[in-house]
């Protein structure tokens, strides 16, 4: 969950990174915390274990949602992106939608709301038809790589 873990720890280390960038990152999991313990059932056989019942232990799963932690990351410089999960252009013939990228995107507009809200500035590239996977996100770390120099650049 990198995209996610990305924005978590900038969030909960604010200072510490200069610039942090999520590529098909789950950003408000308390958006969808049923699709949420669906995926962490793929790796783990009680999906609880990781963050709790998301009703009973709302705070704990607030404390892993960026969206939620949204303002302590004034001062970062920040770069999200998504596709909308239509197959197109960087996949093999054949290749299906899938199901985590909407959800994916739904939740990076929620983030960038957010942040927009708070005034915030954040890089944001919704780039249509793509799936949630690798060739994505190496196009688009590339289409953030400047973003992150740039951070890296600057003096504090």
């Amino acid at each position: 969950m990198g995209g996610l873990g990305t924005i978590d720890n900038a969030a909960h280390h604010p200072g510490l990174f200069r610039g942090a960038a999520s590529f098909s990152g789950l950003l408000h999991p308390l958006a969808d915390a049923q699709f949420m313990l669906g995926l962490f059932a793929s790796f783990t056989p009680d999906p609880r274990a990781i963050w709790g019942d998301p009703v009973r232990q709302r705070d704990i799963w607030a404390q892993h949602d960026p969206t939620e932690l949204a303002a302590r990351l004034r001062g970062t410089r920040l770069f999200v992106s998504a596709g909308n999960a239509r197959p197109r252009p960087l996949e093999t013939a054949g290749a299906q939608p899938d199901r985590i990228e909407p959800t994916v995107l739904r939740e990076s507009r929620a983030f960038v709301a957010r942040l927009d809200r708070l005034g915030i500035p954040v890089r944001t590239d919704s780039y249509g038809a793509g799936l949630h996977a690798w060739p994505y996100w190496e196009r688009e770390l590339h289409r953030a790589l400047p973003l992150l120099l740039a951070a890296l650049r600057t003096r504090r």
